[in-house]
């Protein structure tokens, strides 16, 4: 739904600060890869994995194989993604799910039809907006963390089989057999799960129900190389395989679920779980110097703001300021803070709130915001469009892509929010629970421990959704998809994906250099650029001269990458997380 909630709209007036922009050269609205030579080339920095007929992007290796497996078998993208989102859950158990949610794209080839799922989770029917506060109206953080109530309806399942029967060729029990094999016979333990686990024990082994399968029954760590079997969630899985969502949101399994959920305090029903719906919408849609730009409309917030800063990003000649020199990051930071302001105070479930989703992506409000950056020095958050941003979102989501020979394409993110959900198994299930509710503004008008402020229209409600930044794009180029891509890394996954785009559009790097590169972050509350370490330090100084406050921290995102070309087509999953892996075909 579209309302006039935004500022009246002026005709461009070109600035003084734009107009020191402008002295550089025009750029060019369509740059053509055609005339390239190989994406192999001398001049790479980083070399992506190239294939002749599909490919698979993921966090974890194993499931990516799987995902490939499914393509050789003639299945198409969708029979693959729900492959490989059913093998996620068994083999990266702390991000891959059933008991979570997460948003699908997908991009049929023959009917030219790009097609937006979501399968966000729900509030529970009896949530409401208070329903995180103590006595004294403050927010208690564990209940909508590690608490019954922090459990949202998941919608995984109905998701990946929405999508498998609409858009898939391949049985159900086919697609999801690797799956079960994984959880019965057993996955090698690697570094990066057995660090994790060990990392997250206290959180994960305050349940009897997750300890007993995530730890030794001596209450010891899984080591390297040490075999993790779960056969409660191979027999869950095996239900879902025989009776489809019924398997999962009716019997013995839904059942469970709404008694473990109770039991640690909850107020889901066996009615919530039967009542859930998956919604197919309609995707945003962009453009940025000749190529459409597709991405997931709310209840995530992303693809909303990817174009709203495109559109901003555009009136400037990027490619001629050069790949994260200080001046293109400043135009990038400066962006990022009008896009995340705007998040605060438009965005949530609009099933449930108006959302002026043409005006934020029109390209008459790209020229207000435009006109207000100057070159030369930082606007302070504080003088920017006040609004209610969301609260904190954890970045421990996953993302993958897959595109098949017919040139068909999915791109998918899902998530138990924070690492392994609210750290709840639902007993005789082998299912971890998420936490999604925490994605709701618990208090709105409070400031959380980040400093984020959460916003009305994502305040709690019975049944609706709560706002997300997962952000699942394809890019086009000729009315084909050319990337596909996405990732996790909570509030940052906007401007994660953002510069995956500018990588490669403007400054033509192969999708794996684009992967590569150091990355930056803005969310306009608090007031500073979160950039890797890899950043150089002499960019760092120029952009504090401007007035930038800049902080190092962990690394951002994850993404998992196709680029479709002329050439083959080309795969890059990110190095930042261990155990990930693009294969192709």
């Amino acid at each position: 739904m579209i309302v006039n909630r935004l500022p009246k709209l002026k005709p461009l007036l070109l600035s003084a600060a734009l107009s020191v922009t402008l002295c550089y050269p025009v750029l060019n609205s369509t740059p053509s890869y055609a005339n390239e030579t190989s994406i192999f080339s001398e001049m790479a920095t980083a070399q992506p994995i190239y294939a002749k007929h599909g490919m698979v992007s993921s966090q974890e290796a194993i499931a990516s194989q799987i995902g490939v497996d499914i393509l050789k078998q003639g299945g198409n993208a969708v029979d693959a993604a729900v492959a490989v989102g059913y093998a996620l859950a068994v083999t990266l158990p702390r991000a891959g799910n059933i008991g979570g949610g997460g948003f699908m794209l997908v991009h049929l080839a023959e009917q030219n039809k790009t097609i937006a799922i979501d399968y966000r989770e729900t509030a529970p029917s009896k949530a409401h907006k208070d329903i995180f506060l103590d006595e004294q109206g403050n927010a208690v953080d564990k209940l909508s963390r590690e608490h019954g109530l922090a459990v949202g309806v998941p919608g995984t399942v109905m998701g990946m089989e929405l999508a498998r029967q609409k858009y898939g060729t391949m049985s159900l029990k086919q697609v999801i057999a690797p799956a079960i094999k994984l959880a019965k016979d057993g996955i090698v333990v690697t570094s990066d799960l057995s660090n994790s686990l060990s990392g997250l024990k206290s959180r994960i082994s305050q349940w009897p129900s997750s300890a007993e399968i995530f730890y030794h029954a001596d209450g010891s760590d899984y080591q390297v190389d040490e075999i993790l079997k779960q056969p409660e969630l191979a027999h869950s899985l095996s239900l879902i395989a025989q009776k489809g969502t019924d398997g999962f949101y009716q019997g013995e399994t839904a059942k469970k679920i709404v008694a473990a959920v109770k039991e640690a305090g909850g107020v889901m029903s066996l009615q919530d779980l039967a009542n859930y719906k998956v919604v197919e919408r309609e995707p945003v849609r962009g453009n940025y110097r000749g190529y459409e730009i597709v991405s997931m409309p709310p209840p995530s917030s992303g693809g909303i703001h990817i174009v709203e800063m495109l559109n901003v990003l555009e009136k400037f000649p990027i490619n001629q300021l050069g790949h994260n020199t200080a001046n293109t990051l400043h135009l990038m930071a400066e962006t990022m803070k009008y896009a995340y302001a705007d998040r605060s105070e438009f965005l949530g479930d609009p099933d449930f709130v108006s959302i002026p989703v043409a005006q934020l992506t029109s390209r008459e409000y790209a020229d207000t915001i435009a006109n207000k950056i100057a070159i030369n020095k930082t606007t302070p958050s504080s003088e920017i469009k006040p609004g209610k941003l969301s609260g904190h979102e954890s970045d421990q989501t996953t993302h993958y892509s897959v595109v098949d020979q017919w040139g068909n394409a999915v791109a998918n993110t899902y998530t138990l929010n924070f690492s392994y959900g609210s750290g709840l198994v639902a007993k005789g299930t082998g299912i971890l629970l998420n936490n999604e509710m925490d994605d709701f503004s618990v208090k709105p008008g409070t400031p959380n421990g980040y400093g984020l402020i959460g916003g009305d229209a994502n305040a709690v409600q019975g049944n609706k959704r709560p706002l997300s930044s997962m952000s699942p794009t394809i890019v086009m180029k000729d009315g084909k998809p050319f990337i596909v891509t996405g990732s996790p890394g909570g509030s940052r996954i906007i401007n994660i994906t953002l510069q995956i785009i500018m990588n490669v559009i403007d400054h033509k790097l192969n999708i794996a250099e684009a992967t590569t590169a150091a990355r930056i972050h803005h969310q306009w509350q608090p007031d500073f650029i979160w950039a890797e370490h890899t950043l150089n330090r002499d960019t760092i100084s120029l952009l504090e001269a401007k007035g930038h406050q800049i902080k190092t921290q962990q690394s951002i995102g994850s993404t998992q990458s196709i680029m479709v070309t002329e050439q083959g087509i080309f795969g890059a999953s990110d190095p930042r997380r261990a155990g990930s892996a693009a294969i192709g075909h």
